[in-house]
């Protein structure tokens, strides 16, 4: 930072603190990128954001920064919001459009009701009959808790592993490289597995509740 920098990639509040502590002028940015704006904003980081981009902008001024928002998701109360950073006569690219089926037309659905009691003993023989013995599947939780306790019970027939927030970085780029070897074939994770991870010729995706 002291010798000068092309592009900074930071979370708000590492880049506030630098901010604070006279480590980082911004008054000379020329361009300002948030990155999956709906969850940034929806998780409570919408202060720290703006209290950031107030060091930068100034109120009315055509010199302010270029500002990109990118999101996988939109919600009407996204683009209220993405009004405050940008210009008037901004321009909004949206690669679904008013398309209804917002998936790949190779994906099949189904959906299947079970007893949570039956729910590791299904699992293993969804995952058999619909991605084989060799095949890689996903399996989504709504807790940490959840996802140990399936990935360790005994009714689940294949090699499983957990991915949350409770294990350490480099315990999950351990579990991520297993994955995609294909070390163990089922990966259990939550919603931390969601976003922003790159695992090729995944066979199949489970959610165990319907996702909020």
């Amino acid at each position: 930072l002291k010798s000068g920098i092309d592009i900074l990639v930071g979370t708000p509040g590492r880049i506030k603190d630098h901010i604070q502590n006279s480590k980082l002028e911004l008054s000379s940015m020329k361009h300002v990128v948030l990155d999956e704006v709906d969850h940034m904003l929806d998780m409570g980081f919408a202060e720290q954001v703006e209290e950031i981009l107030g060091f930068a902008y100034k109120k009315g001024s055509e010199n302010n920064p270029q500002t990109l928002l990118f999101s996988a998701t939109c919600p009407r109360w996204v683009y209220d919001v993405a009004k405050k950073y940008m210009k008037g006569e901004y321009e909004q690219i949206d690669l679904i459009g008013k398309k209804t089926q917002r998936t790949a037309t190779t994906v099949e659905h189904l959906a299947i009701q079970c007893r949570s009691s039956q729910r590791a003993g299904v699992l293993g023989d969804i995952i058999q009959v619909y991605s084989g013995s060799h095949g890689r599947t996903i399996v989504f939780c709504e807790t940490k808790k959840e996802a140990n306790e399936l990935a360790m019970n005994a009714s689940l027939k294949q090699d499983a592993q957990s991915l949350h927030g409770d294990i350490p970085q480099k315990q999950r780029e351990v579990t991520l490289k297993g994955f995609r070897s294909g070390v163990f074939e089922v990966l259990i994770a939550t919603n931390v597995a969601a976003r922003g991870l790159d695992i090729p010729e995944v066979d199949l995706v489970i959610q165990c509740s319907p996702p909020k």
